[in-house]
């Protein structure tokens, strides 16, 4: 028997419902959860989550982080600020997977005003499913990785 990947989950008040969502349907197929909040409505601050979801990451407590905010700009933009962390935000599948086979992304962000439950899903399958492909993306990487 293997051991389920775990995956580390945080959202703001405005992604509270679709981040709640999308851990019960990744949940259903497997993956063991690290859910890092937030647990109301009630107006809270991203970089928080996008903090705590980024230290599951980085120190291998997960191996990828989810984080959804109302747009998913905001919390992208504290998500990458941790280092070592390569946040995309996306709005298609097809996004999200290039973000991993291009960027090796290890997080990925959504904006639950744009993104519903079925397409979130669809995000986090592709997502999931991708392997980075090296080669000449290893330098670009690299490059990102020498900004931090």
């Amino acid at each position: 028997m293997t051991t389920p990947l775990t995956l580390s989950f945080g959202s703001d008040h405005g992604g509270l419902a679709l981040r709640r969502d999308l851990i019960a349907a990744l949940r259903a197929k497997g993956y063991a959860i690290l859910d890092r909040g937030t647990e109301t409505e009630a107006s809270c601050d991203y970089p928080d989550y996008a903090h705590a979801v980024g230290a599951d990451v980085t120190s291998g407590r997960a191996r990828f982080g989810f984080l959804v905010c109302t747009t998913g700009i905001g919390i992208s933009i504290a998500a990458n600020k941790v280092p070592g962390i390569r946040a995309a935000l996306v709005q298609s599948a097809d996004a999200a997977e290039l973000s991993r086979r291009h960027n090796d992304a290890n997080v990925l962000c959504l904006g639950a005003k744009y993104v519903d439950l079925p397409l979130a899903v669809a995000c986090a399958e592709a997502f999931l499913a991708a392997q980075f492909e090296g080669g000449r993306h290893d330098r670009r990487v690299a490059k990102m990785e020498a900004c931090g």
